[in-house]
């Protein structure tokens, strides 16, 4: 059966055969965030401390790299959809040379980024030591773009399942290296939080390898690096005009809740507590919806490539019935175990547990609101960037982020006296606006996009 004849359930199975396998490597992805954290976390807190500085500005400027990686998924598609192999090529090389530039351009924010850490209070010790992993660490960022571009490439061809294998062979390797690198096991140097850095290195670097020795042997059709070295300006301007508004509005996210966790702060060190564990609760959960975003992606770009508005409908209804009830399956964990939930986060004897735990039972209770208007949101990103859509979703992402979540955030916790709970209302207001203005943007405009080809 063609796409273009497939059942609503027809499309379903489609986006699940999909989505699933990039689900499971955002998790695994986020695992080796937190399994960093519980082991440096064993090691020291001043080194913890650094450590999570150190891995959220990493991860701000890996973002903002990130939008040309973002950006050949669809294009990906719509050329696969096209049967177009030398525009595959094309674009893939162009996004690993943007790639590439972003690292020569950014690795020096990192080598020093000491005085940036002093400038924004930080003690000088911290300062150091988060210093001290990003010169090691930051590295790491060229073969992790690397990587990404190269895992959109394969999304972009529906090769997902690789994904996900390549993802949790290198979370395995970042283990191994943290166990031994870190604490000097198995007759290696302890080297602390640098070793922690070296071990980030390490596991980016077996991803880069395993997924290029797929796409050589796999898809040898495409000869992504015959003649790698020669410039196709034309379409390197196609992927960084597509690419750029998508680092930026990830950065524009990232940003908001960079912020929200400075309100926090100013409510004290145990809603920030609670905050931080909610967070990562909510993110853990997310996953599903930034997995089934990237389906959405690939196959609105399916669509374009094809012209099939009808495929493109009823592909986003599908997605957008299996976000809702990944919506519910975590709004089900949030109200009905959030102690248990927080709680594995915490010391048992930790005095400021039953303080956390209160606070953060509140927080997840947000959560509840706050996935449906998440979920809703990342999902149109996903339609709209399939459809190569991103200059004008970029600015309602940001005016909604910016213009009423964080005011909202700010007004509802502290004038209006709702403290960490009105903090996470005021995201949720952002967000909502986010998904209204990029739902109706879709539903008015994707339609006519996939005729207009």
């Amino acid at each position: 059966m063609s796409q273009t004849q497939l059942s609503f359930s027809g499309h379903t199975r489609a986006v699940l055969t999909l989505g699933l396998p990039l689900v499971g490597g955002h998790l695994a992805q986020f695992a080796i965030g937190l399994t960093d954290t519980i082991m440096i976390g064993w090691y020291g807190v001043p080194e913890l401390a650094a450590l999570t500085l150190a891995h959220s500005y990493f991860f701000t400027l890996l973002l903002l790299g990130s939008g040309f990686a973002w950006a050949i998924m669809p294009m990906v598609a719509t050329y696969a959809a096209k049967q177009d192999d030398p525009q595959i090529r094309r674009a893939t090389r162009m996004a690993l040379w943007l790639s590439g530039l972003f690292f020569a351009v950014f690795m020096p924010l990192q080598w020093f980024s000491e005085p940036i850490f002093r400038a924004l209070g930080q003690t000088d010790q911290i300062s150091q030591m988060a210093q001290s992993y990003l010169r090691v660490a930051g590295w790491g960022m060229l073969p992790a773009l690397g990587v990404m571009v190269l895992k959109s490439y394969l999304a972009g061809l529906e090769h997902t399942r690789i994904v996900l294998w390549i993802t949790l062979a290198a979370a395995v390797a970042n283990v191994i290296a943290n166990y031994a690198l870190i604490f000097g096991n198995w007759g290696a140097p302890e080297l602390g939080i640098a070793g922690a850095g070296l071990a980030s290195v390490s596991s980016n670097i077996v991803a880069l390898v395993l997924v290029v020795a797929y796409a050589l042997r796999r898809l040898p059709e495409h000869q992504l690096f015959v003649r790698f070295w020669r410039p196709d300006w034309d379409m390197f301007a196609q992927v960084f005009r597509l690419g750029w508004p998508i680092g930026l509005t990830s950065l524009a996210e990232v940003a908001l809740f960079a912020g929200s966790a400075v309100l926090m702060g100013w409510l004290g060190t145990i809603a920030l507590a609670a905050h931080g564990i909610a967070i990562q609760i909510a993110t853990a959960t997310f996953m599903i919806q930034l997995g089934l975003s990237n389906a959405a992606t690939v196959r609105a770009g399916n669509a374009l490539g094809r012209g099939d508005a009808r495929h493109l409908t009823m592909g986003a209804r599908a997605v957008l019935m299996l976000g809702a009830m990944g919506v519910a399956f975590s709004v089900s964990l949030f109200l009905l175990l959030p102690e248990t939930l927080l709680g594995a986060f915490l010391d048992p004897s930790d005095p400021d547990r039953a303080a956390i735990i209160e606070i953060g039972r509140g927080l997840l209770m947000m959560a509840a609101l706050f996935q449906l208007a998440d979920a809703a949101q990342v999902i149109f990103l996903g339609l709209l960037r399939g459809l190569q859509d991103t200059r004008v979703p970029m600015i309602m992402a940001a005016v909604s982020y910016w213009g009423v979540g964080m005011p909202a955030a700010w007004l509802l916790a502290f004038p209006l006296g709702l403290a960490g709970v009105g903090v996470w209302l005021g995201l949720t207001l952002g967000l909502a606006v986010a998904a209204l203005l990029l739902g109706m943007r879709f539903v008015t405009d994707g339609p006519r996009r996939v005729v207009a080809g």
